[in-house]
């Protein structure tokens, strides 16, 4: 009712829906207490903008109007519109347009994450960018992998996973930024977009370089064994 009449009273409400003022004027106070809605004396447009509204001997009523954040509570076509927006950018400029506006996100994403990449070691870098996506919306976790050389990232939900199914550049120009952010590189296993059930970044918690020492040295030996037989 907020949304489609605008600003109102508890009175107006209530009138509507056949119910007492004093439940209405319950169930308004808590979309407050929640952000969803505000209040005033007087109404902040539509016909009675300006005006204050008074109840019993003068005393200003309560003009309960939505908020920006109930507005968003409610279904909008953002992704429609994106996924809009980024087939324009392709049939005009090419998919490498697509990948270019992808590498721009990924960029202010890194920006606002500069903190994960200047933590000490891996392990907390991953903790980090974990509490860093939860922060934005991703529902992120970290699991260990049993045989302990590995951890997988995990994020239960993308806030651009319907545009990311048509455009999984998305998806690549994130995991290349996890892979700067963290100091190694990391290897996407599974995206909500793909229609995985959660988004699986694999991050190897030992070096690439000690790594790769280590493989080398037993093939080192084998082989100036081989020479000496």
């Amino acid at each position: 009712m907020l949304l489609e009449g605008g600003p109102q009273t508890a009175v107006v409400v209530a009138e509507h829906l056949g119910l007492t003022p004093t439940a209405v004027r319950r169930h308004l106070d808590h979309l407050v207490d929640s952000g969803h809605a505000m209040t005033s004396e007087r109404a902040p447009y539509g016909p009675g903008a300006g005006r204050a509204v008074t109840r019993g001997r003068g005393r200003p009523a309560k003009v309960y109007t939505l908020s920006a954040q109930g507005r968003d509570a409610f279904e909008a076509a953002y992704d429609d519109l994106a996924v809009g927006a980024l087939r324009f950018l392709r049939d005009t400029g090419g998919p490498e347009s697509v990948m270019a506006f992808a590498n721009h996100r990924v960029a202010e994403l890194e920006r606002r994450y500069a903190a994960v990449s200047q933590t000490e070691t891996l392990p907390e870098r991953v903790t980090e960018l974990v509490a860093a996506l939860s922060r934005d919306g991703y529902a992120a976790s970290v699991i260990d992998n049993p045989i302990g050389s590995s951890v997988q990232i995990c994020q239960h939900h993308c806030p651009v996973g319907h545009v990311a199914a048509e455009f999984p550049a998305l998806c690549d120009a994130e995991a290349d930024a996890f892979s700067r952010l963290l100091g190694t590189h990391v290897t996407r296993l599974a995206t909500l977009a793909a229609g995985d059930g959660v988004c699986t970044t694999l991050v190897p918690v030992v070096p690439t370089s000690t790594r790769s020492s280590e493989r080398s040295a037993p093939t080192t030996a084998r082989v100036t064994t081989e020479v000496l037989a």
